[in-house]
């Protein structure tokens, strides 16, 4: 890092025994975090959301916001975040890009739709993007040279991004059976709606399931408790907070729809639990009757779908939290 000499670094060691040094975590990510902490200083990373703030304090320079975490992190009053390794980064940075790739790949196949939608051509016959629309695609053909270029140029970004999708899912999987991860991917498989690419996700985003001491902690991390504005004799409950990662509620709520049917006997959640622990192969199995329950329950009391998945992905959070430390 330029701008912080390691010159600079060991003139302040001779003048204190430790130094200690927080800054708020951002777009830039970890490096200057590394750089600090190979050259012997005590640093934190610190998320902005939960840095204490006071209403009164109207006046925002960088002066006055280094003084202040300065203030904080001498009182104890500052909360550090989770520093991954290298090696967990880049396989994080390598799913979210493959998370990126699909959002692009949906927009993509939208325009592509949208364009044959505006020329008259519409497919009724069976689902998008099966057998038989891909067949129909195939044969489309435009009289009009620009508007057959227009239409070629849609589909083979669709084509194109799908074979790049495919590939990433191959090596995501790769990834899951090595031996930093093969253990971990194994147990989080023993519970249904999770297979290799939904633990892989919970794996990079979270890193280490044992850094939270309870469920309700973990749950709290992922925003999938309700937020509360009480006082006095008064309580009253909100909507689930939604802090943390948007990318993580939405994996376990694409799990936790598999608990909506009863899912005894699948050969192929079977086959996953082959080899598993007792421990936590029993543990799948309770959750797997649980979660289909609170499903089943949620649903004679007229819930929304929206808050029966929402209940039924915070008690299977809290089963994954529970799995990972049975075999900490």
């Amino acid at each position: 890092m330029r701008f912080i000499s390691k010159k600079f670094i060991n003139k302040l060691k001779t003048e204190w025994n430790e130094i200690h040094c927080c800054y708020e975590a951002g777009v830039t990510g970890y490096p200057l975090y590394r750089y600090l902490k190979s050259l012997g200083v005590n640093c934190i990373l610190v998320a902005p959301g939960k840095i204490p703030r006071q209403s009164s304090d109207k006046i925002k320079t960088d002066k006055r916001d280094a003084i202040k975490l300065a203030r904080l992190l001498r009182s104890g009053d500052l909360e550090s975040i989770h520093v991954p390794s290298e090696e967990d980064e880049a396989v994080r940075d390598y799913l979210r890009s493959r998370d990126s790739l699909r959002l692009d790949l949906g927009r993509n196949r939208q325009r592509l739709m949208k364009f044959l939608l505006r020329k008259g051509n519409v497919y009724s016959t069976t689902k998008y993007w099966t057998v038989s629309h891909y067949k129909w695609l195939n044969n489309l053909h435009f009289k009009n040279e620009i508007l057959h270029e227009t239409f070629n140029d849609y589909y083979s970004r669709v084509r194109v991004q799908e074979e790049n999708l495919k590939a990433m899912d191959q090596k995501i999987q790769e990834i899951a059976k090595s031996e930093a991860f093969r253990e971990r991917v194994g147990i989080l498989r023993c519970f249904r709606g999770v297979d290799y690419l939904t633990a892989m996700f919970l794996l990079s985003e979270v890193n280490d399931f044992r850094r939270f001491k309870t469920a309700g902690s973990f749950m709290s991390f992922l925003g999938l408790v309700p937020g509360e504005y009480s006082s006095g004799s008064k309580r009253k409950q909100t909507g689930i907070t939604k802090t943390g990662s948007p990318r993580l509620r939405r994996i376990l709520t694409e799990a936790a729809w598999q608990h909506r049917f009863p899912g005894t006997g699948s050969k192929i959640v079977a086959a996953r639990r082959t080899g598993q622990p007792a421990l936590v192969v029993a543990l799948a199995e309770k959750a797997s009757l649980r979660l289909h329950k609170k499903f089943r329950n949620l649903q004679l009391r007229g819930k929304t779908p929206q808050v029966m998945i929402t209940a039924v992905s915070r008690e299977l959070s809290g089963f994954l939290w529970a799995a990972m430390n049975l075999v900490a």
